[in-house]
């Protein structure tokens, strides 16, 4: 039996891209399984990170070169295990989480996921904002209100299919790659010093307070979520053998994209030490501020040009990966599933509401300020993604001769409190600096309960699956199956069937007459959606008015000659309305609806019918595609 719908991460796209099929070569099957690390790499190259490299250029030149590399290496071994969990578990982060965790944790973890990718969406949409006003001159405020457009080609791409949505992230990853290429190349770094930056050393503690921005910045949590939800969009084999093969080239991918993204960075590290740090201009660590000099030491606009559209393209990418994060740790955790687009506008309106207030209130000068805090607000949430992956991995129980080694598990321990421990003293330090000024004892007294509560989590989330014995409970929307009750076979005595007056409606009544008896009554239907008839409920005698009447007639008059009993109604105005009304006061106990396959933007432009239809009846609705047979 298949899984249902809820119990699997991304249901619309799972296993969609098949990588067994007999017909494909063996280097088109292999590729098939190269993608998901190109959504969750740029997470790695978000305008969240750019600040912290851009100091790193400019104050130090090449000299932290070396940690971009030690955390690209954190990320790679964090995301394979990620890659693990959702290949051999079928499973995602979010999921196993609410197979272990008790309630009450799983809302709390559920709570700060949500935050991150909130967090996330923020900078990215900054990010945006700022590309957008340096590239054409407009407002902040307007570039952050557009950003919630995106919305809408997100939707459209995710009904193209998985492997179109990776092709347009991959070409933003290109855009992005190809724009700071042509800047380096103009700024014409020294290759010796370059090399020198991957020796690791440290000069003083302001370097140091870089070098841990740049490492607590670099695994994002939501890419935990997502990594583990993406590998299983790839259809294969459930053998050992296949799993294996699986596990080895999802690590080849996840190598790839992740060295792309460090190429990204370091080309950003590369730049801001070519440009700023050699011409003095150590105090270069803001977005707006890079671009305005840019020209200045380039001696040409153009390449500043790229940077604002580097930083969009950068912007764009990750916006979408982070909805899809957002739809994997809805339903994971909360096995709850709610419209693409109702998802989409919630994300985005949590993020661009603060991103506005700010700007409306304090003016553009606090943006930078903003894209700090969802930094902050991000290495918070680490711990909690990191750690029960690390645990999950690890079980012998669940992952079986799949289980990472005991090297893996102790290099992925040592990471994790790296990571913890600078992230943890980052907040400290940003939160000292708060406690030192006069005042705000309400929101003092709040972050020291809220870091309580923190600590009190982050050590249950470690402590709890070691002392957890039981087996996993399965996830499922439901209770434990009952044995069902078999009624009768209902006889439908009115069926309703939309027609459009085209080569589907063939089909769509012949579907109808099969769940039909003898004594069954066929109401036909079909909408005229003429102005005159709308506007005039019908009275109108307007020729498509008139026309339909007469087709619609034929119709039910064939099904009469051969025995049928037929009747027709018109509809007038909007289509699903009509519809359901006709159906509600009809009592019909079936419709049977034909669907064209409209997808993607065809989809925004004539609607999506059925799906809102379906909300309206309460009619069971049986849908025949364009293509079903007879």
């Amino acid at each position: 039996m298949a899984k249902h719908h809820s119990e699997i991460s991304l249901s619309e796209v799972h296993n969609s891209v098949d990588t067994t099929a007999p017909n494909k070569s063996r280097w088109r099957r292999i590729l098939a399984f190269f993608g998901p690390a190109y959504l969750v790499s740029v997470g790695y190259m978000d305008p969240g990170n750019w600040a912290t490299d851009l100091a790193g250029g400019s104050q130090f030149g090449y000299s932290l070169l070396w940690v971009l590399v030690m955390s690209n290496i954190m990320a790679l071994l964090l995301q394979s295990l990620s890659a693990r969990l959702g290949i051999v578990r079928n499973r995602d982060l979010a999921q196993a989480n609410r197979e272990t965790y008790p309630k009450k944790v799983n809302f709390a973890l559920y709570i700060l996921a949500e935050i991150a990718i909130a967090a996330t969406d923020l900078a990215e949409i900054l990010g945006m904002a700022i590309g957008l006003q340096l590239l054409t001159g407009m407002p902040l405020i307007w570039g952050v209100l557009i950003t919630a457009l995106d919305t809408f080609l997100l939707i459209a791409l995710q009904r193209l299919g998985m492997r179109k949505l990776e092709a347009f992230i991959i070409g933003l990853i290109f855009i992005i790659a190809m724009s700071f290429l042509i800047q380096i190349i103009v700024a014409k770094p020294n290759a010796s010093e370059v090399v020198s930056g991957l020796v690791p050393h440290i000069e003083n503690d302001t370097a140091l307070y870089i070098a841990i921005g740049i490492i607590g910045a670099t695994v994002m949590p939501h890419n935990l979520y997502l990594h583990s939800a993406l590998v299983q969009t790839r259809k294969f084999n459930r053998d050992d053998a296949s799993i294996k093969k699986a596990l080895k080239l999802n690590f080849i991918d996840s190598a790839v994209a992740l060295n792309m993204a460090l190429l990204v960075n370091a080309a950003i590290l590369i730049l801001a030490a070519a440009v700023f740090y050699k011409t003095g201009r150590s105090d270069v660590g803001e977005i707006k501020q890079a671009y305005e000099l840019l020209p200045q030491h380039l001696g040409s606009s153009f390449a500043a040009k790229l940077f604002a559209v580097a930083l969009i393209a950068a912007g764009q990418s990750s916006t979408i990966t982070g909805t899809l994060a957002g739809q994997i740790v809805m339903e994971g955790y909360l096995r709850l599933r709610i419209n693409p687009i109702v998802r989409r506008l919630i994300t985005r309106l949590i993020a661009i509401v603060p991103a506005a207030l700010v700007i409306l209130i304090n003016g553009e000068e606090d943006v930078d300020s903003l894209l700090i805090f969802s930094q902050v607000v991000l290495s918070m949430q680490l711990g909690f993604a990191i750690i029960p992956l690390i645990h999950f991995v690890s079980d012998k129980k669940t992952m079986g001769k799949f289980v990472i080694k005991p090297w893996v598990k102790v290099s992925a321990w040592l990471i994790t409190v790296v990571l913890v421990y600078l992230n943890a003293r980052l907040i400290v330090e940003q939160a000292m600096a708060f406690f030192n000024t006069p005042g705000n004892l309400i929101w003092k007294a709040l972050i020291i309960l809220g870091a309580i509560g923190f600590v009190i989590l982050l050590f249950y989330t470690t402590i709890y699956p070691l002392q957890k014995k039981k087996s996993a409970q399965k996830i499922t929307i439901h209770d434990t199956p009952k044995a069902l009750e078999l009624l009768p076979v209902k006889e439908y005595t009115k069926i309703a069937i939309t027609l459009d007056f085209g080569e589907l409606d063939e089909k769509v009544i012949n579907h109808a007459l099969s769940q039909g008896t003898a004594d069954s009554i066929y109401l036909l239907i079909h909408i005229t959606e003429s102005v005159a008839a709308g506007a005039n409920f019908g009275e109108s005698v307007d020729d498509e008015t008139l026309s339909d009447q007469q087709y619609l007639n034929a119709y039910v008059q064939q099904l009469k000659d051969k025995g049928y009993r037929a009747e027709g109604k018109l509809g007038f105005g909007n289509t699903v309305d009509s519809i359901a009304r006709i159906i509600n006061e009809s009592d019909a106990e079936l419709l049977v609806i034909g669907a064209h396959g409209h997808r993607g933007i065809k989809d925004l432009i004539y609607g999506e019918t059925i799906n809102q239809l379906r909300h309206l009846i309460k009619a069971p609705v049986l849908i025949v595609p364009a293509k079903s047979e007879l």
